[in-house]
């Protein structure tokens, strides 16, 4: 087995380093898990005992007796391969194995598994927070926050810690920088300049899309049907269901918004009205690692409903309410884009290996 040079670095590269561990132990841990439900018959999180999939969740394809042992076998195999990734230095076919199996495994975890709840449990947080001290909405929390929820936001834990010691690996292995990944040579589309050009567009339809999917909630608000049916409608507003439709109308609004930032001054540093803050420059990880999570939980909820037959069809699932959705995939990629973007152009001069 040969082995590649590595260079070093200080210690503001360290982090990289533990990514792989902490992705091991995670994936480990639920590996153990799953091994147990194969053994035992109980505890899978999306079998008949505890709450299946929804029909937009691509999860639905899997027997349940198949699950466990399935997921078992995924989950080990990756600690091992992230454990691989901490200790071992290969090139060639065994460092493109490893690679090819992190992506992979990191791709199901992070994106096949979830479904649409976890968006929309996202979208419904803070409404879900703010007015739990006082009984709005009235909806029973344990029927929201289950053991299946919980572990599908797991799996996208360890899709990313994988995705990071995958990232690292790769990044080691070919010589790299671990904190930035510049390794000399120069690729002109991954310039400051050019991030600034195809960033833009790549933000604005990121921004246009979720707007658009707002539009229709606020149009049930104030009582136009749109893709609804009239009585349906009149129901949503007696019941007061309307409401929940509005707050992640609001909710997408207010990340359309967040959007754009990543491609205004404003993104950059903190406006002038925001006392204690403002001038100051914007921790590029507070628009990265947030933008980064919704890219990949729209990613997911795109796969799970267009897996659905018929969404996606004139007829049948389509309506003008669901028009909006169709465009998800797109706005996945279209934020993962930006959010790319606006760290090329953020990341300046490396302190780990001094590259401009």
């Amino acid at each position: 087995m040969t082995t590649t040079a590595v260079p070093t670095h200080s210690r503001t590269s360290r982090w990289p380093d533990r990514l792989a561990p902490l992705a091991a132990g995670w994936l480990g841990l639920w590996g153990v898990l799953a091994l147990l439900a194969t053994v035992t018959g109980a505890g899978y999180p999306f079998g008949a005992n505890e709450s299946r999939p929804s029909g937009a969740s691509l999860l639905r394809l899997v027997p349940v007796e198949a699950g466990p042992p399935l997921f078992a076998g995924l989950l080990l195999t990756a600690a091992v391969a992230a454990l691989a990734m901490s200790t071992v230095r290969p090139s060639g076919p065994l460092r493109a194995a490893l690679l090819g199996y992190g992506w992979a495994a990191a791709f199901v975890l992070a994106v096949v598994v979830p479904d649409s709840t976890v968006l929309a449990t996202l979208g419904y947080a803070p409404m879900l927070l703010v007015g739990a001290p006082f009984g709005w909405p009235p909806v029973d929390y344990s029927e929201i926050f289950t053991w299946a929820l919980f572990a599908k936001f797991a799996a996208v834990a360890g899709g990313v810690l994988l995705a990071g010691a995958s990232l690292t690996f790769a990044r080691r292995t070919a010589g790299a920088c671990l904190a930035c990944g510049r390794d000399g040579t120069d690729r002109g589309w991954t310039s400051a300049a050019a991030a600034t050009r195809w960033g833009r567009w790549a933000a604005w339809t990121a921004a246009v899309i979720p707007f658009a999917y707002a539009l229709t909630r606020f149009a049930w608000l104030v009582g136009i049907p749109l893709g609804l049916d009239p009585e349906f409608l009149d129901e949503m507003h007696r019941t007061g269901l309307v409401w929940a439709g509005f707050g992640l109308g609001a909710f997408a609004t207010v990340g359309s918004v967040l959007t754009l930032g990543l491609v205004q001054r404003w993104g950059e540093r903190f406006p002038r009205w925001l006392p204690g803050l403002a001038g100051r420059p914007v921790p590029v990880k507070l628009a990265v690692v947030p933008a980064t999570l919704v890219a990949v939980t729209v990613t997911a909820a795109s796969l799970g409903l267009f897996s659905v037959p018929g969404f996606w069809q004139l007829g049948g699932g389509f309506s003008a309410a669901s028009a909006p959705m169709l465009l998800w995939p797109l706005w996945g990629v279209a934020l993962g884009a930006a959010t790319y973007a606006y760290r090329l152009r953020r990341r300046g001069a490396c302190r780990g290996c001094g590259r401009a």
